[in-house]
């Protein structure tokens, strides 16, 4: 019984000691992923049409 109460403990200390990010870092990294996962995305878009098309045409 003592070891799961222990764990648990040892899990809060190491919790206090994570720097957590502020809210503003936060936010400014979802931005970030969003924009270029929307770009990313759009590329992806681009290359298959553009390939697709060009499959097409060579297997035509």
């Amino acid at each position: 019984m003592a070891k799961p109460v222990n764990f648990l403990k040892e899990v809060r200390a190491e919790l206090s000691k994570v720097s957590w990010s502020t809210k503003q870092e936060l936010m400014a990294s979802t931005v970030l992923v969003i924009t270029v996962t929307a770009i990313m995305t759009v590329f992806i878009g681009i290359v298959d049409v553009i390939l697709s098309r060009f499959l097409s045409a060579v297997f035509k």
